[in-house]
């Protein structure tokens, strides 16, 4: 019984420390989600803004993309910037974000298990489609089922910065321009709230999200220089560098969510368990006490007779 007892007040150390750990992990994911909630939000400012004047100066070209009863609409098609077209889809591209570490709940593995989904409902085999992967366990897992990676970028940090995802979005829109592939989607975990995050694979290219209906009028329009077609061809990649971006942050919001989420459970698990331990360690001491009890007694008794 003494061994017993041993053993259950080192497993309720053990635990202890390990509540102490996931506790700690815990209040650190929820500074990291704090901030990453923030600039989440003003990259939002800016990419609204983006989005407005992209719309403004696209509005001509969008109505006649829409405009498909027009008789000259197939020649007119060529003259518009490309990453409005739609085109034959031959090949489609995908930009996975995962995280670089684990201990984030299904953050990863829900991520994962939907496009694979994707990629065997849609499509016949491995060569009808192309992934670039953002984070370790996107690639590694990728890599392991022999699924072709034309791109990977690994060890992203908490607050990504532009200039961190700047490869990888000019090489989807190099790709895409090049017609490696005909159209591209972003794969990650959308930032619901703190407990919970929605998977989404959003199309980022071609860009098929702005409306002419929402551009805006202004009483005197702008002044272009050089001139409107040279603007917009330097304002569309902007926008849809803008799109993944702001994909990648909303995935490191969720990651961070689903961090301390997790790192919460574990910690109220563990409570739970010293609990459970502390109880268990009570009924052993008392069965201790009373056997010796029952010794004495006997022993009085014995000596008695």
């Amino acid at each position: 019984m003494g061994g017993s007892l041993i053993d259950i007040k080192k497993r309720i150390a053990s635990t202890k420390k390990t509540s102490q750990i996931t506790s700690a992990m815990q209040m650190v994911a929820a500074s990291k989600l704090t901030k990453s909630e923030q600039s989440s939000r003003r990259f939002q400012e800016y990419a609204s803004k983006v989005r407005s004047i992209t719309t403004h100066l696209a509005s001509s070209q969008l109505e006649g993309i829409a405009n498909t009863s027009d008789p000259n609409f197939e020649n007119n098609l060529k003259s518009y910037n490309q990453l409005l077209v739609e085109r034959p889809v031959k090949k489609t591209g995908y930009i996975v974000i995962t995280s670089d570490k684990g201990l984030a709940g299904g953050y990863n593995s829900a991520i994962l298990k939907k496009t694979l989904e994707i990629l065997k409902n849609d499509h016949d085999g491995n060569d009808d489609f192309v992934l670039m992967a953002i984070g370790s366990t996107g690639a590694e897992f990728f890599k392991h089922r022999n699924m072709p990676i034309a791109y990977e970028l690994r060890g992203l940090s908490d607050y990504p910065s532009y200039d961190e995802v700047r490869k990888i979005v000019n090489s989807a829109i190099q790709m895409y321009n090049s017609e490696i592939f005909d159209e591209l989607y972003v794969c990650y975990n959308h930032h619901v709230n703190t407990l919970s995050s929605a998977f989404r694979a959003e199309k980022m290219l071609p860009i098929v999200d702005l409306d002419a209906s929402e551009a805006a009028v202004y009483e005197q329009e702008y002044i272009m220089e050089p001139d409107e077609e040279a603007i917009l061809n330097t304002l569309l990649p902007l926008y849809a560098e803008s799109l993944i971006y702001g994909a990648v942050l909303d995935s490191k919001t969720a990651e961070h969510a689903s961090r301390m989420t997790a790192m919460k459970s574990a910690t109220e698990n563990a409570t739970n368990i010293i609990d459970d331990l502390t109880i268990s360690y009570n009924r052993a001491r008392q069965a201790t006490i009373t056997e010796e009890i029952t010794e004495i007694v006997g022993g009085a008794a014995a000596l008695e007779d």
